[in-house]
């Protein structure tokens, strides 16, 4: 399965969180179906991240940084604001972790744009 991990500003339009999606997708070389868009809780009812996956036709999951914080030691990159912020080193890296179940490995290190970062894990999750 593949899991799409997400990390964004408050207030990131879908166009925004798409082309994120897009450019990871085009930099990893993954070309299979996403199954999951995983973020931290308190951007489960963003907007942009809520049109994204609906125009992607997946389910859209969060976690805890709690939850995050438990998949930090398998992230490849640190985010300050995220630990700033969130107190944990990883969004977009450990929700898809997270999201991608048993076995979860991450294709690569997170990509950015201004608004958004986007990781992507392959694992043996079902869909919640």
């Amino acid at each position: 399965m593949l899991a799409c991990g997400i990390g964004c500003r408050r207030g990131t339009p879908a166009d925004d969180i798409e082309a994120a999606i897009r450019d990871a997708r085009t930099a990893l070389g993954c070309a299979d179906e996403i199954a999951v868009i995983a973020t931290e809780a308190s951007k489960l009812h963003e907007p942009g991240l809520r049109e994204a996956a609906r125009r992607l036709g997946v389910v859209l999951v969060a976690y805890s940084a709690a939850e995050l914080r438990s998949a930090a030691d398998a992230v490849l990159t640190a985010s300050h604001a995220a630990l700033l912020h969130k107190d944990t080193p990883s969004v977009a890296e450990a929700a898809a972790l997270l999201a991608g179940g048993a076995n979860a490995r991450l294709l690569g290190p997170r990509l950015a744009n201004p608004t958004t970062t986007c990781a992507f894990a392959v694992g043996d999750g079902a869909l919640p």
